[in-house]
């Protein structure tokens, strides 16, 4: 039954991922609508795997959302690169529990070389230690425990075992257009989320160094690898080296701009942030390998091992690196099988040319909309791009009426007191054709609303 029953998910997700590229970006109200079928009360009685698979793509497949098109430019999403998903099959095949050698050799094994790939490819230094979590938010509530752990340590605290009550206080300095995510992990790691000095940004987004507090060695600066609404990158080199000078942390939030230092064409983007001490990047983001594929990086491996341990009796304690002691989880999916799977599909060079045909994409997609008369209230850096279509009322309307067209989908943002859509060009299936049809959807709607 088994072979019967995988067999029938594999011709069926073939099937969908083979209409992808027709299919309407959001789904219709109908197909919503039906999703209420998967309600009701708890059933009493048991259902087959086919007739379990049946339903979940009968009412499932219609109602989802084609990020795995090349015409969805919302939350910097990228669709999954097919080996990726071909791993992720085997993976759930395998149902490896990734916590320990022990448990996976596999596992381990995968996730050892899939890291050190990419902090080569990100231009990290080496000796760089590295995780792989669940999404760009757990990243950064990863490096910035070790932050945490590091700066608390050196005051003479430690704070895994004794908490943040009585602890000596830290600040946390961050530019005025903090993504929400980093927010959270301060929250998270009782830092709070209210207590940051906030500095102020210039047009673009970018953190202004000549604006700086004074910084000490109780210090967490956080800095952007990529405005999530401008693409926009910090002024690394300036701030790294006074936070150095001061003996400050600097940790990054690079969710998908860090990856810009994957391609020669716009690895100058990210000079100075080889500087920091942390690093947060999101795998499912720009280099698109499958849910859920967060990504810390710290440069000393001993903060954070000492955030993340975790010991027992039943643990056993060997030689070699377990992953489990550098990951907020201990039982986790053995995603560094797809990561590896994807960047071995793509090598170095298919890397850089994501990076860069994205890029252009955006660059295209910047140049039509002002042919058309509309204004672009970003500089075009990478892949992300800020429109606006006159009054906030109309913006959002014209953004409606795309939406609900159904060829493309973009998102709203509001942009230093503007409302505005932002296109992001993050998906590897996106192709000039893609890119035209969207724009023809997009000053067709423009115009009519």
């Amino acid at each position: 039954m088994n072979g019967e029953l995988l067999a029938e998910a594999a011709r069926r997700a073939t099937k969908y991922l083979e209409s992808a590229g027709r299919r309407r970006v959001w789904p219709s109200a109908d197909a919503v609508k039906h999703l209420a079928e998967a309600g009701g009360e708890f059933p009493e009685e048991p259902a087959t795997p086919m007739e379990v698979l049946d339903l979940v793509d009968r009412i499932g497949s219609p109602a989802t959302v084609t990020t795995q098109g090349g015409r969805f430019f919302g939350f910097v999403t990228g669709g999954t690169q097919p080996a990726a998903l071909a791993a992720s099959w085997m993976v759930s095949a395998w149902d490896q529990n990734a916590a320990m050698r022990v448990m996976s050799p596999t596992a381990a094994a995968f996730e050892h070389v899939a890291l050190e790939w990419l902090r080569d490819a990100l231009c990290l230094p080496a000796g760089t230690a590295g995780a792989i979590v669940t999404g760009a938010t757990m990243a950064n509530f990863t490096g910035l425990a070790a932050a945490r752990h590091a700066l608390l340590e050196r005051a003479g605290w430690d704070v895994e075992n004794d908490g943040m009550f009585g602890a000596p206080p830290l600040s946390v300095v961050v530019g005025e257009e903090v993504h929400v995510s980093l927010v959270k992990a301060l929250g998270m790691l009782g830092l709070g989320r209210r207590r940051v000095i906030r500095v102020p940004v210039d047009g673009q987004g970018r953190m202004r160094a000549d604006a700086l507090p004074p910084l000490d060695d109780r210090t967490i600066v956080c800095i952007q690898a990529g405005n999530v609404n401008t693409g926009a990158f910090d002024p690394a080199a300036e701030i790294c080296r006074a936070a150095n000078d001061a003996g400050a942390w600097v940790h990054v939030d690079g969710a998908f701009g860090l990856f810009a230092a994957a391609s020669p064409q716009y690895r100058h983007l990210t000079a100075g942030f080889a500087n920091a001490n942390s690093w947060a990047t999101d795998a499912h983001k720009w280099p698109n390998a499958g849910y859920d594929c967060g990504l810390a990086f710290v440069r000393d491996p001993l903060p954070l091992r000492m955030a993340m341990a975790m010991l027992a009796a039943y643990l056993p304690a060997g030689a070699l690196r377990e992953h489990c002691h550098y990951t907020p989880e201990m039982s986790r999916r053995a995603r560094g099988v797809e990561l590896w799977a994807m960047l071995r599909g793509m090598g170095r060079r298919g890397l850089a040319e994501l990076i860069e045909r994205t890029c252009a994409h955006a660059r295209r997609f910047a140049e039509g909309l002002r042919e058309a008369g509309f204004q672009v209230l970003n500089e075009v850096v990478i892949n992300q791009v800020l429109v606006s279509f006159g009054t906030p009322e109309r913006t959002m309307a014209v953004m409606t009426r795309i939406q609900d067209e159904g060829v493309c989908w973009c998102g709203e943002t509001k942009w230093q007191g503007r409302v505005a859509m932002r296109i992001s060009v993050s998906s590897w299936v996106t192709s000039a054709a893609d890119v035209e049809a969207s724009l023809a959807s997009m000053i067709s709607a423009a115009r009519e609303a």
